[in-house]
């Protein structure tokens, strides 16, 4: 079963600030891409996919918002492929509220969390409520991790190693690294090989394909590969973009000593039993 863990729902411009909008054109070349969520537009390109995980976001500082609730209609009308998490930014006030109401009341199965983005450190003490919700109520956490084209969103707060303070103090925490961490590949497989709940995703990187060839050597040469897990981070690139990228990584090797992936534990990875592992009902 092929499950995509990583998809968002935005209606653009609607979600987003002037700012963030002029700032994204670094992320495509200076073109302007109109990031409104359509199923006819994701489904196409996703028929070999059993389950999508889908989540907006928030973070006021950078200027995305993602109210909970188009999110949950978005969900509602495919329930049979879509999973909804809920949003939180800790930096605006009532986000404890928010995060009852979309577990509760919305029926949100996980979190998704922009520390970066919203300015704030996964790790600080100031949020144990949301880690003690999570462990209590058994919801999985996404995470961003890695980089961005916002220059308001503090680098430090990005980092795969905050994880691991966490995961320390929250063990039972299921947890998602977005990204592989990149360009912090490295602290990222670090701290997923070190907790048993804390994975990683493959998400938005089959695009640099000698970045991500190198990443996932690393991961390879560290036995790590079971904490994968496949992700597209749709809109921005699709189920059908993202397998066919990457199974096509060692075709760049050729003619060369350099050592291969090992496609079959990849295809293992595409075929993971990620809702059982992040302990997803459906």
């Amino acid at each position: 079963m092929i499950v995509d863990v990583h998809s968002h729902y935005f209606r653009y411009p609607e979600h987003f600030t002037e700012d963030f909008k002029q700032q994204s054109l670094r992320s495509r070349n200076g073109v302007e891409v109109d990031m409104t969520v359509r199923w006819e537009d994701y489904h196409p390109t996703a028929l070999s996919c059993d389950k999508t995980i889908v989540f907006g976001g928030k973070a006021k500082l950078s200027g995305m918002w993602v109210p909970d609730q188009p999110v949950a209609e978005y969900v509602s009308q495919h329930p049979d492929r879509l999973i909804g998490f809920l949003s939180l930014d800790p930096m605006v006030k009532g986000w404890q509220d928010e995060l009852e109401e979309g577990h509760k009341n919305l029926g949100m199965k996980g979190i998704k969390l922009m520390p970066m983005y919203a300015g704030f450190r996964p790790d600080s003490r100031e949020i144990d409520h949301l880690w003690q919700y999570a462990s209590k109520n058994g919801l999985p956490v996404l995470l961003h991790t890695g980089t961005t084209f916002i220059d308001k969103a503090p680098l430090e707060c990005t980092l795969p190693r905050l994880l691991d303070n966490v995961a320390n103090r929250f063990p039972d925490v299921k947890m998602v690294l977005a990204h592989l961490g990149h360009p912090y590949e490295g602290e990222c497989i670090a701290t997923i090989r070190k907790h048993a709940n804390v994975y990683a995703d493959c998400s938005a990187l089959h695009y640099r394909p000698f970045q991500l060839y190198h990443s996932l050597m690393l991961l390879q040469e560290y036995g790590v590969w079971p904490k994968l897990l496949f992700g597209t981070d749709f809109p921005f690139t699709t189920v059908d973009a993202s397998l066919s990228g990457m199974r096509k990584l060692n075709d760049m090797l050729q003619g060369t000593a350099l050592p291969r992936l090992d496609m079959d534990k990849m295809e293992e990875m595409f075929e993971r039993d990620t809702l059982a592992l992040l302990g997803i009902s459906t």
